[in-house]
Order: structure tokens, then C-alpha cells, then sequence
């Protein structure tokens, strides 16, 4: 039987931490930063946690 594949969409952008919770970069840090205050931004460079109603979907993606 073939190897399980895992999405590689999913696999450049969450990264999985040590207690099996996954780590994922902020949206709205790409573009039109100028409108955006320097605190608003300065918390967008934090990575955050995948929401835990969100991450059975994170894991089939990138374990199963």
C-alpha cells in the first residue's frame, strides 16, 4: 500500500508544537500596512494557535 500523502499546502504554513497543537502565521500582514497602526502590526508578526474547533481538520491534513 501506497504512503499516505500530506497536503503540502497545509504542511509550508502549520507547524506542529511540542504538546500536538498547531502553530500558524497571522493574517492581514501583507499589504496596505500604512493604514495599520504600529501595535496592530507588532501583534501581527506573533505566531498564533489554530483554534481547537479547527484543528481536527489541521490534523487530517497533515497526519492522516
Amino acid at each position: 500500500m501506497p504512503k499516505m500523502k500530506s497536503r503540502r499546502n497545509a504542511a509550508k504554513r502549520l507547524h506542529v508544537t511540542g504538546t500536538g497543537k498547531f502553530k500558524r502565521r497571522r493574517a492581514f500582514r501583507s499589504h496596505i500596512l500604512t493604514s495599520k497602526s504600529m501595535k496592530r502590526k507588532r501583534h501581527l508578526r506573533k505566531p498564533a494557535l489554530v483554534a481547537n474547533t479547527e484543528a481536527y481538520k489541521m490534523k487530517r491534513h497533515l497526519l492522516a
